[in-house]
């Protein structure tokens, strides 16, 4: 078990960073650091955080970043893997850091083609839900019923099952994770590091501009996630699926939050209907039906 108090005290995320008050990436991204330390290659596509270091020629960064392409973290991960494999430096983790349209969407292929070559690397998804960094725009993450500038009325879709996804490539270690759980979160980010091959995290983040909430509620927002059962903190290595605390506590419905709790503090949900409320509630509901399926398989 990792104490906080056992953390570093440097920090690799420095001040004057342009992340918005409350960003759920930027909590991420200094957790991160404090996992793996400055001994990191960070490959970041289009998304909040080619922003959040600033203009050139500064940055707020103090490890090295490859800014790429939209569709290419991936690709370009694994190019540097085999370019530090080429030099024989083995003390630096690379770490492929996208937001949701940059892996559920554009990205995917990329990404799926380094799993199925087995690229050492960690792959980390922070999930804001929608395109933040455009705009807002809907995608493949964006839950049922959300607000964006191109779902003015509340999607119509679910969201994409992506660390499922990503578990059917057979790699070797995919975990979920909140910001608001950090010690869970630091504990699967150096899990990782020292797994070989392809890890996948997901990781749920609150997004103050994009979700309609006041910034301090970041926290509160990732831990109702949870608590609701929205979000499930949970791993799967070596295809054996186990639930975390507190989500292993949730399996009974009755220890579940009303999904109400969590979608009443954000704007993003204020046009739902009872209905709609109601089939999201069944949706959970259904979802947590098979995690209970899995855990029962991987025992």
């Amino acid at each position: 078990m990792i104490a906080i108090k056992e953390l570093p005290k440097e920090e690799y995320l420095l001040k004057g960073n342009t992340a918005c008050a409350g960003c759920g990436a930027a909590i991420s991204l200094r957790l991160l650091f404090k996992a793996l330390g400055n001994k990191v290659i960070l490959v970041v596509p289009a998304c909040c955080t080619s922003v959040i270091p600033g203009p050139f020629p500064y940055t707020s960064f103090a490890v090295p970043v490859q800014n790429i392409l939209f569709e290419a973290t991936g690709a370009t991960a694994s190019g540097v893997v085999a370019a530090l494999k080429q030099r024989g430096i083995k003390d630096v983790t690379v770490v492929g850091w996208a937001g949701d349209g940059g892996t559920f969407d554009i990205g995917i292929q990329s990404l799926s083609g380094a799993a199925e070559r087995g690229t050492d690397f960690i792959y980390i998804c922070y999930d804001n839900e929608a395109y933040g960094n455009t705009g807002v725009q809907r995608s493949g993450a964006t839950p049922y019923g959300a607000w964006t500038t191109t779902t003015p009325t509340g999607k119509k879709e679910r969201k994409k099952n992506i660390a499922l996804i990503m578990a059917a490539h057979r790699i070797p270690y995919v975990a979920t994770a909140c910001p608001s759980y950090p010690m869970d979160f630091i504990r699967k980010i150096r899990k990782a590091k020292e797994i070989k091959g392809t890890k996948f995290i997901h990781v749920l983040s609150p997004c103050p501009t994009g979700w309609r909430y006041d910034s301090s509620k970041t926290v509160e927002i990732g831990r109702l996630a949870v608590q609701t059962g929205i979000w499930v903190l949970f791993e799967i290595e070596n295809g054996k699926f186990k639930l975390n605390p507190p989500s292993s506590g949730l399996i009974d419905k009755s220890k579940r939050k009303p999904v109400q709790e969590y979608l009443k503090l954000q704007g993003r949900f204020r046009k739902l209907s009872e209905a709609d409320v109601e089939k999201i509630q069944k949706m959970v509901d259904e979802d947590w039906e098979q995690y209970r399926e899995l855990t029962q398989t991987s025992v």
